[in-house]
């Protein structure tokens, strides 16, 4: 431990033991709880390193008038100190008697505050972790107040007692020969195994006292009263979701008649509750072949629940709760029960000749009348029809291409289609036209059944029901979103569109026309973005958006979405005109005026919208555009020039990027920088990545060899030292080392540490270490030199320590002018006081292996620790003290 952290914790103690209210904020004691939990898990023991902290509890504990937050506090950290048989056998006794003795602090008037009822539920469990503690827990009859409080009026502190509860059975459940284990992770200082082994005695007195309250308290003694059945079924359903033999079936066996009678008694509020427990049931008897025939029982009454809404329930979390591979049955049952309101509603046949869950047809169809249980009940039940669909095909009555036609049908009805309701359901479809909700959860489903067996056959179909969902005017943008979505899911399935008719092409290039003009701009954003994935799904079979759907149509609309004055759509449509022109990029491919015309139009977007969405969409194009190049051009090399198209596009792309990486490394947006430095990342990997030296990427640059080693991988011949001076000089001219050395000083951190690695990865590929006897760099690489700016990023480029010496030559080079302007000597001066630097000089210059460790620690590695902690704390009083002599005066702390 830090000492001087030890030297503060006595003063820090002081204060707290004194009053909580001059906390900095109201988590520093969780902060302080977290510093201590740390220590302890380490191996530390905190008592023995801060003594002061067994004085500070006494004192707490005696003195009831603390602030209820460090009484909280130091039932926590007593029940820490305690969890280690040395620690516990510290403050046996008075202390912890008194401690953890509600009566103590009833007298006190403080158990009503829910803050002291959490302390000593979390005290107590994270004291539980050996015999000795269990031994007092038992002898101190700690286990009834932990029973009262697990359905107490505060949900926080009935959840933390049941977490408590179920801490204790499971942590020293005996194992299944009878004998019983110490499953705790917490370092300790026992002798012997009878140390960490419970009484069986004890164990077994608790196990019956808590399974004894288990069975009254399952049922509820009326109906006020269910939301504390529900707690007891979490708790429940928590002890059989993590108990072994025999534990499982000592609790499954005192509870199972309750459980039914619960079940029987049809309380709505507690079906999932149960479901909870027959599933965790289900989990913690996978050694069984098995299920247990109580569980089969319950799950079999629970199916069977005559109230329509209930079923669905039931049924959903029985699918949902992955039990259907061991038991085949009840998942056939739960199946045709989830599938029947949409049987019931399309008309279609999806329950075969079984009749099996007809018994409930005639109450969901009543039900189905009802508006809100209409919507709901259909909602839940499409919801589970992908993953029914992907079944075995013995667990489903129907095709799975019929349960397909089925929500196509659904999605006709609600869009006002009548004729694929089925007859004498006019109720039901007045509930369901119009409902955005329904329509939503369908679109959503139907993307999720295209993976169904069978569905090619359903293509035209489906496209059909998207297009006129796509047309209709009464459409609101989400519904329109996810339109979208479905169709490039099924397109993408059946591996494009040439299953279609000329007639639905030219259908949906009408609707997208359409919407791209809409007057709401989230529909005009998921257009666009349509549009750029549909690119990308068609391209998977080498065809091209506007080749496949009938000539030159999307490119001009993504075009005019440049100017949308929504800058979300402008991204999108940026965006989108990438995954579009991709194809044109490839090598050799003559660049056209539409091309061009974009990237001019993309360049004014990055030096003029005031929307940082749109700038950093303009980027990553130009990343994704020298991205889908950069594997055709020769390493080490300018591009080649053997064609003219080539040589066209070529310098199309050189004569853009020293724009996008100059009005990128200035924007303000940090994200753009950063995209702006993955650019120039881009340019060094296209350039370098044929010398041995190059590390790809801003991976972690090489460790320092030391001055004596051997570089005989990192000699330059003459002809390759010819290549990498080529290519510096490249880097240079493009604006690389600019944008680089931009971003080693910009006041954002993510876009240093970038430029910072970028940096370094330069550096030991194009000037590496030379032996002691060679000169700094070899004769031509050294020659290649780059310009500083006398202000902005150049002036604090110049700033760095290892720069002063060019400043030095700078000032020389001042003097000079200034006396032969004395003399009326004109001297050209194109870069006012800028100064021309090597750029393996100014590399070895910057300081950059010193800049990375800086770069690389988090922005809180200083304020954001024990030490920071103790010291606000002690800030945060002293201010205290002050604005109490002096009112009005008020104090900020630093708040991390």
């Amino acid at each position: 431990m830090d000492r001087e952290c030890v030297s503060l914790l006595p003063r820090v103690c002081e204060v707290l033991r004194g009053s909580g209210s001059s906390l900095p904020d109201d988590t520093s004691l969780e902060k302080l709880l977290d510093w201590f939990t740390g220590l302890t898990e380490a191996g530390g023991s905190v008592q023995e390193t801060c003594p002061c902290l067994l004085e500070f509890i006494s004192a707490v504990v005696l003195q009831t008038s603390s602030d209820p937050g460090v009484i909280c506090f130091t039932l926590k950290l007593s029940g820490l100190i305690a969890a280690t048989e040395d620690g516990f056998k510290t403050l046996q006794g008075s202390v912890l008697d008194m401690a953890f003795n509600p009566q103590h602090w009833r007298d006190a008037g403080l158990w009503e505050d829910p803050c002291i009822r959490i302390g000593w539920i979390q005290g107590l469990r994270n004291m539980l972790q050996h015999s000795k503690a269990f031994t007092f827990f038992v002898q101190a009859d700690f286990l009834v107040p932990l029973l009262q409080l697990q359905t107490d009026s505060s949900l926080f502190v009935a959840s933390a007692a049941n977490q408590t509860l179920a801490h204790t059975l499971i942590f020293f459940q005996p194992g299944c020969d009878g004998t019983f284990k110490d499953h705790g992770k917490v370092k300790r200082t026992q002798t012997s195994i009878t140390d960490v082994e419970p009484s069986s005695q004890d164990y077994s007195a608790v196990l019956g006292t808590i399974s004894q309250f288990l069975k009254e308290s399952l049922l509820p003694k009326e109906n006020t009263r269910l939301h504390q059945s529900q707690q007891i079924l979490k708790l429940l359903a928590l002890l059989l979701a993590r108990a072994r033999q025999p534990l499982r079936d000592k609790l499954l066996g005192t509870v199972a008649d309750s459980l039914e009678e619960l079940v029987a008694a049809g309380y709505s509020q507690l079906t999932l509750p149960l479901m909870d427990i027959i599933l965790a049931a289900y989990s913690s008897s996978t050694d069984d072949c098995v299920p247990d025939q109580r569980v089969t029982r319950l799950l079999s009454s629970m199916l069977n629940i005559t109230k329509p809404s209930d079923l669905i329930g039931a049924a959903a979390a029985f699918l949902r709760g992955g039990r259907h591979h061991q038991d085949t049955v009840h998942t056939a049952r739960a199946v045709r029960i989830l599938l029947l309101p949409l049987h019931i509603i399309t008309g279609q046949t999806l329950l075969g000749t079984d009749t099996t869950g007809e018994e409930h047809h005639f109450s969901i169809a009543e039900q189905l009348k009802i508006k809100t249980s209409c919507i709901s009940m259909i909602c839940v039940c499409l919801t589970h029809t992908p993953p029914i669909t992907l079944m075995p095909r013995d667990s489903l009555p129907c095709p799975p291409v019929s349960i397909i036609t089925a929500v196509l049908s659904l999605l006709r009805i609600v869009s006002g289609d009548s004729s694929s309701l089925s007859s004498g359901c006019s109720e039901v479809f007045r509930n369901l036209v119009g409902s955005g909700k329904v329509q939503k959860c369908a679109l959503e489903v139907l993307t999720g059944l295209s993976s169904s067996p069978g569905m090619k056959d359903k293509l035209t179909e489906v496209v059909t029901v998207l297009i006129q969902y796509l047309n209709n005017p009464d459409s609101d943008p989400t519904v329109i979103h996810k339109s979208y979505q479905a169709l490039l899911k099924w397109m993408s399935v059946c591996e494009g569109v040439s299953l279609l008719t000329e007639k639905l092409k030219q259908d949906l290039i009408d609707v997208v026309k359409k919407r791209a003009c809409d007057m709401r701009w989230e529909v005009r954003d998921s257009t666009v973005e349509f549009l750029g994935k549909l690119a990308g799904v068609l391209k998977q079979g080498e065809e091209t958006c506007d080749a496949l759907l009938g000539g030159c149509w999307s490119t001009p609309l993504l075009r005019e979405a440049l100017q949308d004055p929504e800058s979300y759509v402008r991204a999108s449509a940026i965006a989108a005109l990438a995954q579009t022109l991709e194809h044109s990029w490839h090598q050799g491919a003559a660049v056209t005026q539409e091309q061009t015309d974009v990237v001019t139009r993309l360049l004014e977007i990055l030096s003029q919208d005031t929307e940082g969405f749109a700038r950093r969409a303009v980027v990553q194009y130009f990343i994704a555009w020298f991205s889908s190049r950069s594997s055709h051009t020769s390493p080490l090399s300018c591009p080649s020039s053997s064609s003219s198209s080539s040589s066209s596009s070529s310098f199309l792309r050189m004569n853009s990027v020293s724009s996008v990486l100059s009005l990128g490394s200035a924007d303000l947006d940090w994200e753009v920088k950063v995209h702006t430095l993955e650019l120039a990342e881009l340019l060094m990997d296209e350039a370098c990545s044929g010398h041995r030296g190059y590390r790809k990427g801003s991976e972690t640059p090489p460790a320092l060899r030391h001055p004596y080693a051997g570089i005989s991988d990192q000699t330059l011949g003459e002809g390759v030292e010819s290549d990498v001076a080529g290519a510096l000089s490249n880097l240079v001219e493009q604006g690389v080392v600019s944008a680089l050395l931009s971003g080693l000083v910009d006041c954002d951190r993510p876009v240093g540490l970038k430029a910072c690695q970028l940096l370094i990865t330069l550096r030991e590929t194009v000037c590496p270490r030379p032996p002691l006897d060679a000169p700094p760099a070899t004769a031509t690489v050294a020659k290649v030199s780059c310009e500083l700016p006398g202000c902005g990023w150049g002036r604090e480029v110049r700033k760095i320590p290892g720069m002063k010496r060019f400043d030095r030559v700078k000032e020389a080079d001042i003097a000079h002018r200034t006396r032969c302007a004395e003399v009326g000597t004109e001297v050209a001066s194109e870069g006012g006081d800028s100064v021309c630097v090597g750029v393996c000089d100014m590399l070895r210059s910057l300081g950059l292996d010193e800049k990375l460790d800086i770069l690389s620690q988090s922005s809180d590695h200083v304020h954001n620790s024990a030490l920071s902690l103790l010291q606000d704390i002690l800030t945060a009083s002293a201010a205290h003290t002050q604005q109490d002599a002096e009112p009005g005066q008020e104090v900020i702390v630093d708040c991390y």
